[in-house]
């Protein structure tokens, strides 16, 4: 399916060659994921087809490019390194809730197969922080941006690193952008960045983040989740989003200063990778299309929904808006106001 008009939204974020084993035993191998994609399937249920943004290496398949211009994505701003950089990435769910990330040899060996020759010599990358000097091979610059973004009215960033993230903001709202929604990424959310965050929230008209990333960020600061979704809001921030997994989500609305507790809803879900930026991507369209937050939420939700019933970041794309409707009006009549 292919937008009628060019999309009003801009996504960035990053691409990776994903292997999985869902909980289901299913096994895909080598397939088009990260949490840019993830994202854009989300709000692709919305029949939104958002502008790409990211870098790849070399060694990223060629022509996957031609295949999400073909689902309906603009791929002009998919910019090509000049180096080899790892973006494999590996996940098995031995159950739904646990993921593990690492020992694909172990895994496969456990199923009865082989391991497949794209993950030799594969290791998971270990977690480390941002740096606020350097960028990394995968990090976007403003240079990176389509020179031409007249016509966008909404802008979702991804997890991202931090020199991404704050370089970035500013350009895209100098651009006239209206609504810049921002997914935050482990990589800063931690209390060495305590005072580099507030700076890039501000001005913000919404910022997500996993209930763990904040309990990292407000270590020894703050513990309950209403202050410190108040917190990040006072940074200027439109509206603060606390992804808590199977327990749903934590909102807060700066204007009227409103809490809501929403649940996730009661999906059959086999595999739960991306589950979190295809709620993104969906929050995105929803605030762009409703101006409420509280809305743009149940549009997450929503998405999130019909991305763990299934495997790999385009399954999404076989949801329907009159589905994503249905599931919406279910939600929203579970909204706990706080």
């Amino acid at each position: 399916m292919s937008p009628a008009t060019p999309s009003k939204f801009i996504f960035l974020g990053r691409l990776t060659c994903d292997t999985i084993i869902n909980a289901q035993g299913q096994i895909l191998v080598d397939q088009p994921g990260g949490n840019l994609l993830y994202a854009a399937s989300g709000a692709a249920l919305y029949d939104v087809y958002p502008q790409l943004v990211a870098r790849v290496g070399i060694e990223y398949p060629q022509n996957w490019p031609a295949r999400f211009k073909q689902l309906g994505f603009g791929v002009a701003g998919l910019q090509l390194a000049s180096t080899a950089i790892d973006q494999r990435f590996f996940v098995y769910y031995p159950e739904i809730e646990r993921p593990v990330y690492d020992n694909p040899i172990r895994h496969f060996g456990d199923l009865g197969q082989g391991l497949p020759k794209s993950l030799l010599g594969y290791q998971r990358p270990a977690p480390t922080l941002d740096s606020l000097k350097e960028r990394n091979a995968l990090s976007l610059r403003p240079e990176d941006l389509p020179t031409d973004l007249a016509e966008t009215r909404a802008a979702h960033l991804c997890g991202l690193d931090f020199l991404a993230h704050s370089t970035l903001t500013p350009v895209l709202r100098s651009a006239g952008i209206e609504q810049i929604s921002l997914d935050a990424a482990t990589g800063y959310m931690h209390p060495q960045f305590w005072n580099e965050v507030p700076k890039l929230v501000n001005g913000l008209s919404a910022f997500l983040a996993s209930e763990r990333q904040v309990r990292t960020l407000f270590s020894g600061r703050a513990e309950a989740l209403p202050a410190i979704a108040e917190l990040i809001a006072n940074f200027n921030c439109g509206a603060v989003v606390i992804q808590r997994g199977r327990k749903g989500q934590h909102l807060f609305v700066r204007e009227g200063a409103r809490h809501y507790q929403i649940p996730s809803y009661p999906a059959r879900a086999q595999d739960i990778t991306g589950a979190g930026h295809a709620f993104g991507g969906g929050f995105a369209v929803g605030l762009q299309e409703t101006g409420d937050p509280l809305e743009a939420a149940l549009y997450g939700g929503v998405a999130a929904s019909v991305t763990v019933e299934g495997s790999g970041a385009f399954y999404a794309l076989e949801g329907s808006r009159g589905l994503a409707e249905s599931r919406r009006e279910a939600l929203r009549n579970a909204v706990r106001a706080l």
